[in-house]
């Protein structure tokens, strides 16, 4: 802008709020001169708002968004990010904020970047400014409720998308991601109606027929979930995750054809790593099922190897973890601050290795009539943090928490998870896996909560997570060595457990369940002071959402089809028997522990 124009616009910022009606036709002056201007733009919206214009307001607020896409800083940022570079987006975004702190645009692109390494809380505080400064920006908006969506925190991002709906009420991708949200906590009806509606509209899209197909899947409409998978992969037959959620039913026995186009998917010059990942997971479970164990194995490696390289996982970070636990829960600690924490009896957790029967026992349990499944619920990781940040540390810094706290970090607990419970039992269950980390957490903060420890045979559990691409949150399971290492420390923790806390967790060994189920579902429901009743010997026939990649075996009757799979590459395995030492070898009992390796 020339000095006059400088001027002009700095007269009419310094009005803007407190005396709005004289620096609206400065800057509508300016305007008429310098026609697309986004920061003119942006102080136009501010003015009419000052003024309680709405409508002018927000066609100010947009066409400066508009305006930012052709900033050559905002472009170069927007390519580094499409490239994820985000080293090289990052001081772009920060010096365009520097210069222009309303910037909403810029604001969107820096809660992107946030939100890629991680950082939600700083991706939401930063949305939360852009819908402020521009209540009309739609994208924002839906960025936020994706966020809220990411740290569970439903009842929020419902209410975004409801403004949202409200703003815009046929726009596919709202209506997809509400259905996404809806299914997190259950409302799978709806959230299975609104992928019809979208698909009716959008039937090209082959990623949402894969959202559809999960829904489908999760309730027990398997035939039909195939149906949408298939259909999504006929649009988009290099669309690796919908092949893999094919193989991931376990149930599907794919066709030669089937083979066939996912190796040619493979040769596809244009195909990401995630593609590529999927695709080899996918194909390793086909050639599996066809027999073909080496050229399985090697699609299994291949895909885990680019995992692992995504995640970085450092097998040493949960050795010491393990370790600093084991250090913290002393017989003195438990019993100087075991009296404090929440008394509700109400979740029974469920926990161990994943691919262990964790979810098979979830269905064994959820059929009585005073308990309620749920899911693998976040809530005891988050507040792990929470405890992290009051204490100063975790876990060594505990003993910093006073009875209060702790009682008000498990009523926490029980408040964040109330809208997982639908069915007004006295009990509900969390099965997340992970939380053998924090058994010791769980017992101070909730001492009247169940504990059950899930436990397969260590090679069968640990070949079964090499074979298992997830979605999330499992590191470990990319590397035959981690996942043995892993599996080593989970069994050290839950020893040290049994031997401060005697009888506090009820363990169930996969096998011995298979073997007799009647006597296991008795020990394990008298375990929990519940009576036995015979629906939880008929649990396949119960038709709740399972979510999980078990959801197909556990509507089938009990059978051994797991057991021993890992037989036809046990010359393969080397480095996970290695890694397992003394607890593969003394299975299902545990070695002592000062057999297992100092990982200090």
């Amino acid at each position: 802008m020339a000095d006059d124009a400088d001027m002009a616009f700095a007269r009419a910022a310094s009005l803007a709020e407190a005396e709005p009606a004289a620096a609206l036709p400065i800057a509508q002056s300016l305007l008429a001169r310098l026609p697309g201007q986004p920061d003119l733009l942006r102080l136009l919206g501010r003015i009419h708002r000052a003024l309680g214009h709405n409508d002018a307001a927000e066609q100010a607020e947009l066409a400066a968004i508009r305006a930012s896409v052709d900033d050559p800083t905002l472009q170069q940022a927007a390519r580094a990010l499409v490239a994820n570079e985000l080293h090289v987006a990052e001081p772009l975004l920060r010096a365009q904020l520097k210069a222009c702190p309303v910037d909403v645009a810029a604001i969107r692109m820096m809660a992107e970047l946030a939100a890629r390494i991680g950082r939600y809380r700083d991706a939401e505080a930063l949305l939360l400014r852009a819908v402020e400064l521009a209540p009309g920006f739609t994208a924002a908006r839906a960025n936020l409720a994706t966020i809220l969506h990411r740290q569970n925190r439903t009842t929020e991002a419902l209410a975004e998308l409801d403004r949202l709906h409200d703003a815009d009420p046929g726009n596919a991708a709202h209506a997809t991601l509400r259905a996404a949200v809806l299914g997190r906590v259950g409302e799978y009806e709806e959230a299975i109606a609104l992928y019809r509606e979208v698909l009716a509209q959008r039937p090209d899209q082959p990623k949402i027929w894969m959202s559809f197909g999960h829904a489908l899947k999760t309730v027990g409409e398997q035939d039909e979930a195939i149906a949408a998978y298939r259909r999504g992969i006929a649009i988009d037959p290099t669309l690796g995750e919908i092949w893999w959620s094919l193989a991931n039913l376990k149930t599907v026995r794919f066709a030669p054809a089937d083979l066939d186009a996912m190796k040619q998917a493979l040769q596809s010059s244009t195909l990401d790593d995630d593609d590529r990942l999927h695709l080899d997971f996918a194909l390793g479970k086909a050639l599996d099922d066809a027999g073909e164990h080496p050229a399985a194995f090697a699609h299994y490696a291949s895909g885990n190897a680019i995992r692992r390289a995504q995640l970085g996982y450092d097998p040493d970070e949960t050795s010491r973890e393990v370790d600093a636990t084991i250090a913290r829960f002393t017989p003195d600690f438990i019993a100087t601050h075991g009296g404090g924490g929440c008394p509700a009896p109400d979740p029974i957790f469920i926990l161990g290795m994943p691919r262990a029967g964790s979810t098979l026992i979830e269905q064994i349990l959820a059929c009585h009539s005073q308990v309620e499944g749920t899911m693998e619920l976040p809530d005891i990781p988050r507040l792990v943090a929470k405890a992290a940040g009051l204490a100063g540390g975790y876990p060594d810094r505990l003993d910093h928490l006073v009875a209060d706290q702790l009682r008000q970090l498990g009523q926490d607990y029980l408040d964040a998870t109330r809208v997982q419970r639908r069915e007004g039992k006295a009990f509900f269950i969390d099965k997340l896996p992970n939380n053998w980390l924090h058994v010791g957490f769980i017992h101070l903060i909730l001492p009247s909560a169940r504990i059950i420890d899930a436990r397969r045979h260590p090679l069968d559990c640990c070949f079964s997570n090499f074979r298992q691409h997830f979605a999330r949150g499992q590191g470990f399971s990319y590397g035959l060595d981690d996942i043995g290492r892993y599996y080593a420390d989970y069994v050290r923790l839950m020893a040290h457990i049994d031997t401060v806390l005697p009888g506090r967790v009820h363990r169930v060994i996969h096998e011995q369940l298979l073997d007799d189920p009647e006597g296991e579902v008795r020990a394990l429901l008298a375990a929990l002071d519940l009576p036995f009743e015979e629906a939880c010997l008929d649990f396949h026939s119960n038709r709740r959402a399972v979510r999980t990649a078990s959801s197909e075996q556990v509507r089938r009757p009990i059978n051994r089809d797991g057991v021993g799979q890992w037989q036809p590459y046990a010359a393969m395995l080397e480095p996970l028997r290695a890694a397992l030492g003394p607890v593969l070898d003394s299975y299902p009992e545990v070695p002592p522990l000062c057999s297992f390796r100092n990982t200090a």
